[in-house]
């Protein structure tokens, strides 16, 4: 169920906080306000976070933020190209201006882009939790129940708009990752990931099938790769979506960061706000092969599921086996002897803890003169082994990915594709914007927009 968050002031944007019957009659008998105040209402606008009026501030008073992010949600529904063509689409309007809350004093375009920059979190956050929770009131209580059991999560690549992108003009630091590109500092450079494929298939692939190397300093990209499109500077996108009994597809968490994070550097900030609007944790989650990493399985098979992620094997494989006990077995199928755990803060993004494994018939007395299957590594002291320690690590390669169970799960993992789509056709991947806190803050307003939809659907069905 859906978490109710406290009220922290009264919204500025009356007109939408009443309901249809409750409003003067020059607005209701405009068509165009009647659109989007269906669509805009079902967000609980009373709520809005504005800031505390009990607390003295320097300066003078700000405008009130709730009609701003009202009318960024519209120009992100009508598909505006900037926020010149949205200043001239309320002066335009003036019916619509006064239905989302603006007086007389329109803003102009500056005014629209500072304000989508400056928004605090809980403003930015608002319209994407509203939609969460307005989706969650129109459901059964048994559907309810069971809303975000299971989520698909993915990233998506944000193009900046910058000169570094452009391949026709030319930039000396196109490809010098501790440039900081002027048009844009916050943006970052990275390789758009390939279709999800373990990298073992990568690595037995012929050399001209191989990924071409990164390029470090000529001006043309390297092979195969396209500037702006394979490798770019910019911002990923990470998404966590849910499905509703009619299949409608619902957006629960979303964040943005440089594109030079990992993706399984999203998944833990994701789930966080999914579980803040849920109330509980998801228990099945199905994500792509970046995401094949020890804690991911651990999270689910302590909520009391499971992940489903294709085995990214690595260059120690796949072929591991474990005791009953779950120890590792060495080559000869003897359980290795634990010596001793560490934290490694190194080898994944997250520090954890690890278990060190050596050979049973040498630890913690010898017990044999020779390897029975003669294993060279007798004579250097036995097989060694390290793995991180709970059942995450061995759950990740115990799961039967061949199984038709497996593989119908994962096929639902479409659902947070077409999310992306979505997304796109809006405008997400190209947004001419110049900071990382604006991009974020839209990038809320778009998926807020997607699930704004599905509330739309439900409605009327």
């Amino acid at each position: 169920m859906i978490q109710e968050q406290p009220r922290l002031c009264k919204s500025q944007l009356s007109a939408l906080c009443q309901e249809w019957s409750e409003l003067p009659a020059h607005l209701r008998a405009d068509h165009l306000v009647e659109r989007l105040y269906r669509f805009l209402h079902p967000l609980d606008w009373s709520r809005f976070p504005e800031r505390s009026e009990e607390r003295v501030y320097p300066g003078p008073r700000p405008a009130a933020r709730a009609p701003f992010v009202a009318a960024l949600l519209i120009r992100a529904l009508e598909q505006l190209p900037s926020f010149g063509a949205l200043a001239r689409y309320l002066y335009e309007h003036p019916l619509v201006a006064e239905l989302i809350g603006f007086g007389e004093q329109l803003p102009d375009r500056r005014q629209l882009a500072r304000v989508l920059r400056l928004l605090s979190a809980q403003q930015a956050d608002f319209a994407l939790d509203a939609s969460v929770r307005a989706i969650a009131q129109q459901l059964p209580s048994e559907q309810n129940k069971l809303f975000g059991d299971t989520v698909m999560g993915d990233t998506q690549a944000i193009l900046a708009w910058v000169a570094e992108n452009n391949p026709k003009q030319y930039a000396p630091d196109r490809f010098n990752k501790t440039h900081r590109p002027k048009g844009d500092p916050d943006c970052r450079l990275g390789i758009k990931k390939s279709p999800s494929s373990p990298r073992k298939a990568e690595e037995e692939a012929p050399p001209d099938e191989q990924t071409p190397p990164t390029p470090a300093t000529e001006p043309q990209p390297a092979n195969q790769l396209q500037i702006g499109r394979d490798i770019l500077w910019g911002y990923g996108t990470g998404v966590v979506a849910t499905t509703l009994p009619n299949g409608m597809e619902v957006v629960l968490a979303q964040i943005t960061q440089p594109f030079h994070e990992s993706e399984v550097s999203y998944f833990r900030p994701l789930m966080e706000q999914a579980e803040q609007r849920l109330g509980r944790r998801p228990r099945y989650g199905i994500w792509d092969t970046g995401f094949d990493a020890h804690y991911v399985y651990d999270y689910y098979h302590q909520a009391g599921g499971m992940a489903y992620v294709p085995l990214n094997p690595g260059p120690r494989g796949s072929d591991r086996q474990f005791s009953p006990e779950g120890h590792p077995l060495c080559a000869a199928g003897l359980a290795m002897h634990k010596v001793f755990d560490f934290l490694d803060r190194k080898s994944l993004r997250e520090p954890h803890r690890r278990d060190k494994y050596v050979c049973p018939l040498l630890y913690p007395q010898p017990s044999a003169s020779d390897c029975p299957i003669t294993d060279p590594h007798w004579t250097k002291g036995g097989c060694t082994s390290t793995i991180a320690s709970g059942l995450g690590s061995r759950i990740r390669l115990q799961i039967d990915r061949t199984s038709e169970e497996w593989k119908a799960v994962y096929a639902k993992r479409s659902v947070v594709e077409r999310i992306n789509s979505q997304a796109e056709h809006l405008g997400i991947t190209r947004p001419k914007l110049r900071s990382l806190a604006a991009i974020r803050n839209w990038n809320l307003l778009i998926y807020a927009i997607i699930n704004l939809k599905v509330v739309a659907r439900l409605t009327t069905a």
